[in-house]
């Protein structure tokens, strides 16, 4: 990985502040070799650091006190500047959206940027999209959260043709409500390689690659999913220690425990970018641990390796639908059939 990369980190977001964000980015440091700006409080960003060792790990303080100017947040200016080339924050999710989007502005043809999480499955990763961003959408809103996932999937996971379902309550056409009808109306005439519905219960099993929704049901999905695999791992625990048999059986399959443990934990997954902004931004969970910001600091160096944005603007320049599936492409078709009417 090119040793030039810089990230910015929001020092002081989320529940633990520089207590989980500093140790998480000395490790992401020497793990990525990546330059690391830790933005914050300088004075309990240095506490924390006196912690820990700090031997060939490249980190510069930017101190602030207090956000600057409208809602703009420091670590999102510094990617516009040019002095990081992404930044990751465990702060609130709608915070880090209006600031992504007032300072480093939305790529040209998108209406909303949408958050975009990677997910474990019985086969290979997916994206789902949108999980928080936006509640309320309208159809060609979840379209160009597909054209916008298309590109993630096929850049930084490697899926040449990307498979596209849309989150509902039945496999068939016609079932869902009315979001979710008029959503794969447009999909399914998109060039995107549209699969049709996919159930709640789909999800995991990995026959589709990218699965689009509104970011109500996104966010409700995304948190079920975490709180079903702590709420399991904590259950096989309590299992495992009621005889001393199956304490035994623990430890002759501990490897595999653990391998399982790694697979259902949020912290291993890093965060979620947030997809349509003029820059690589990546939101963590509000009570991510110091590994789940290690992990979403390499994600963002990834991304940058493979200049993922870089790749996600041109794609959504070239692509002509992606105005197609706009407001102001909804408005004129409404023109257009309203003047043939």
């Amino acid at each position: 990985m090119p040793k030039d990369i810089c990230l910015a980190v929001d020092a002081m977001g989320g529940d633990f502040g520089p207590e989980i964000n500093v140790p998480g980015s000395l490790a992401a440091a020497r793990e990525t070799g990546a330059r690391i700006i830790l933005v914050g409080d300088e004075g309990s960003i240095r506490k924390e650091l006196d912690k820990h060792p700090r031997d060939g790990v490249s980190l510069e303080i930017v101190h602030t006190t207090q956000v600057a100017g409208m809602a703009e947040k420091p670590s999102d200016i510094l990617v516009r500047e040019g002095r990081a080339h992404g930044v990751v924050t465990a702060g609130n999710s709608g915070a880090a959206l209006a600031c992504g989007m007032f300072i480093l502005g939305r790529i040209g043809g998108v209406d909303r940027p949408a958050l975009a999480s990677i997910m474990p499955t019985l086969k290979n990763p997916i994206v789902l999209i949108d999980v928080g961003a936006n509640a309320d959408c309208k159809p060609y809103n979840l379209v160009q959260f597909g054209l916008m996932a298309e590109v993630l999937a096929k850049h930084v996971l490697g899926i040449a043709n990307p498979r596209v379902g849309i989150l509902s309550i039945g496999e068939e056409e016609g079932k869902g409500n009315a979001l979710t009808k008029d959503a794969y109306s447009l999909l399914k005439s998109s060039s995107l390689n549209f699969i049709g519905n996919v159930e709640g219960r789909d999800v995991f099993v990995g026959d589709t690659d990218v699965i689009v929704c509104d970011g109500f049901v996104g966010n409700v999905a995304l948190k079920l999913s975490e709180g079903l695999g702590s709420a399991l791992a904590s259950m096989l625990k309590t299992e495992l220690k009621k005889s001393i048999w199956s304490r035994l059986g623990t430890l002759i399959a501990l490897p595999a425990f653990k391998r399982f443990g790694r697979k259902i934990d949020y912290a291993e997954y890093g965060g979620a970018p947030i997809l349509g902004l003029n820059g690589i931004a990546i939101v963590c969970h509000g009570k991510s641990n110091a590994r789940a910001i290690t992990t979403a600091l390499q994600q963002a160096a990834i991304f940058v390796e493979k200049k993922a944005n870089d790749q996600l603007v041109q794609a959504l320049h070239a692509n002509t639908e992606l105005s197609l599936f706009s407001r102001s492409g909804q408005a004129s078709a409404a023109r257009q059939e309203a003047a043939a009417l």
